[in-house]
């Protein structure tokens, strides 16, 4: 089973969706295995969005990141990293399709309601950065047999 990193950003906090958001991601069969409320550093920030350094939205993504808590959650599930990024939509949300997160939510490129990892070797990364091993809940689903072939658990 593969892990993914969601933060629920500021926006999602503020604007009371947080409940939707997280239903979306159980429903869909994933299982949430950690989670929790953190106010962002711009130190973080610097870290996390290091690849956007030179863009000329990075100050403003880091300070809309600051305005409010996240959420950090980690989900777990087959192929998760591409569900996750699947059922969140395009980063640009305005052209996000309805059905998706950021479709049904957001209409931003930066307010986009929720970051995803892009892959898996980025999971593990973000992972690493935001949880420790003590944060991981590991729990049995006894529906697993409904949401996987034998193969894919």
């Amino acid at each position: 089973m593969e892990r993914t990193l969601v933060i629920l950003k500021p926006g999602c906090l503020q604007r009371g969706l947080v409940g939707e958001v997280i239903s979306r991601f159980e429903k869909r069969g994933l299982k949430l295995v950690a989670m929790k409320m953190v106010q962002l550093t711009d130190e973080m920030l610097d870290v996390h969005y290091a690849h956007l350094k030179e863009k000329p939205f990075f100050q403003w993504l880091k300070d809309g990141m600051m305005a409010a808590p996240v959420i950090l959650c980690c989900w777990e599930g087959y192929s998760a990293v591409q569900v996750v990024r699947d059922m969140a939509g395009a980063t640009r949300a305005s052209k996000a399709v309805p059905g998706t997160i950021r479709g049904d939510y957001s209409v931003s490129a930066q307010e986009n309601i929720v970051h995803t990892s892009d892959s898996l070797e980025n999971a593990e990364i973000e992972l690493k950065r935001f949880f420790v091993d003590s944060d991981y809940c590991d729990y049995p689903s006894p529906l697993n047999q409904y949401k996987y072939a034998p193969d894919e658990m």
